[in-house]
């Protein structure tokens, strides 16, 4: 395979955003609609069968041998080091939903930890998963080896570690599963050595390759990275200085984009991940205490804001409106530029979508993923939109396991596509589905019904070390 993909922050470099000058709006506002709307019997009975045909997506597709979760499926791919981080998580919740017991779920658990644990590690470019503790992106699916010359991933190395943080404290009982469960995760976490990764102190740089060492790319302003800051900065053996934060949070831009004044980051993706294991309500670090908000108030405004720019529709796109709307990274129809009714349009297959103050990047595509993964943040508006895509599109977008990855109603002129399908009127629909953008799907619908990977990860030692090191205080925190 030749197309082997960026990770969705890298598939954001090198993209040049669109001005979005235009499309800010001076007058700022903040969301009007309850935050815990009731919920009617339909949309109860819809999140009661995503959550389950999500959680089965893991289940079935994920390797029973080792554990190691597909970066999509029915296409078949490599491991996803993320999505193997998203699959752990998805399988407490199966427990709570009783879609499996306890015990299954721990065996699952407890053979993807020791598999990723014994794993080799070394500095070699072959016949490894990974080195100082951190794992190559994508994964052989039989061998769990590099995948041809993929980076060591720093970003996808701490998805997978909040999957392994999070089935540390959820899985407590007394038995020798549960606890091997517990001793396998303090392992792995305990031996990344996110120091090593600071080469040029004080922010982490996104990756490393044996061919030529570190990728000159680091962690700074807000995006899916959260999460690996927390995880830096409260290891107890490898430790990054707080340092690290103030560089992190010290390149955010603060500005209004259609009617929210927000910490700007184009693809909701940016906004989504690191909120499926830290409960930002009600705490706040430094920048937040000075704007007077949270992190998942600005999650809140940047899903509304991108709504709003739906709405507006400045591309002219079909079917945008207030149910239909999402920019993130996803897979797209076609790499090609075309003139389209006097208009020149320009597709393409995977990438990051994002409108935001910083930049605009839409070609019409639309992943489910991106209210999936804001239920929690705005149910008011995420739940409807997902309920009308899953009756305005039927079978061509919600099938098996849930929500396929994307589509592109607009992508609808006899032109075949890269991948996915076209349908007459329609217009285009993957045909895949992608763990990591399953998994923001089942956790935040989870964490919107019953908090469960929230109020499991603020027992959590690490996370609370890692947020009180970054300056977070407040809420429960404090407890």
């Amino acid at each position: 395979m030749n197309d082997v993909r960026l990770s969705p922050r890298r598939a954001l470099i090198g993209v040049v955003f669109l001005l979005a000058a235009c499309a800010t709006n001076s007058t700022v506002t903040g969301p009007t609609l309850p935050s815990s709307p009731q919920l009617t019997p339909r949309q109860t009975a819809f999140l009661d069968t995503l959550e389950q045909r999500t959680f089965v997506w893991f289940w079935d597709r994920s390797d029973a041998r080792t554990g190691l979760a597909p970066d999509r499926w029915p296409t078949k791919s490599f491991s996803s080091v993320a999505a193997v981080g998203f699959a752990l998580t998805a399988y407490p919740i199966g427990v709570e939903r009783q879609y499996v017991t306890r015990s299954a779920a721990a065996e699952r658990v407890l053979t993807t930890l020791r598999f990723m644990y014994n794993a080799p590690q070394g500095p070699q470019a072959t016949n490894v998963t990974g080195y100082k503790g951190f794992f190559y992106h994508f994964l052989d699916m039989q061998t769990g080896y590099r995948f041809e010359q993929v980076e060591l991933s720093t970003i996808d190395t701490s998805l997978l570690m909040a999957g392994v943080l999070f089935c540390q404290s959820y899985f407590t009982g007394a038995d020798p599963t549960e606890g091997a469960i517990r001793a396998y995760a303090d392992s792995l976490y305990l031996r990344v050595d996110w120091q090593w990764a600071r080469p040029k102190p004080p922010l982490v740089s996104m990756g490393w390759r044996p061919e030529n060492g570190f990728i000159d790319y680091y962690w700074h302003g807000l995006n899916e990275a959260i999460i690996l800051n927390v995880l830096a900065l409260g290891s107890p053996t490898h430790p990054v200085d707080p340092d690290a934060w103030t560089a992190y949070t010290s390149t955010y831009l603060w500005a209004p984009f259609y009617g929210q004044q927000q910490v700007n980051f184009p693809p909701l993706f940016g906004h989504q991940y690191s909120h499926v294991w830290i409960d930002f309500r009600g705490i706040q670090d430094s920048f937040m205490r000075a704007h007077g908000i949270d992190y998942f108030e600005n999650s809140r405004r940047a899903t509304y804001s991108q709504r709003a720019y739906a709405m507006a529709n400045p591309g002219g796109w079909k079917d945008y409106g207030p149910n239909i709307w999402g920019l993130t990274a996803g897979d797209g129809p076609i790499d090609t530029t075309l003139m389209v009714a006097g208009r020149q349009r320009t597709f393409q297959t995977y990438t990051a979508r994002g409108a935001a103050a910083d930049g605009i990047h839409d070609d019409g595509t639309i992943g489910p993923t991106a209210a999936g993964g804001s239920v929690a943040f705005t149910p008011e508006i995420a739940i409807p939109a997902l309920v009308a895509m899953r009756e305005k599109y039927g079978d061509n977008l919600f099938s098996t396991y849930g929500f396929f990855d994307s589509f592109n109603p607009s992508f609808d002129f006899g032109l075949a596509p890269r991948q996915g399908k076209t349908v007459p009127g329609g217009g285009w629909f993957d045909t895949d589905y992608l763990g990591i953008d399953q998994g923001p799907i089942i956790a935040m619908v989870e964490n919107y019904r019953s908090d469960l990977v929230w109020k499991t990860m603020r027992k959590n030692p690490y996370i609370i070390a890692g947020l009180k090191k970054a300056g977070f205080t407040g809420g429960w925190l404090e407890h």
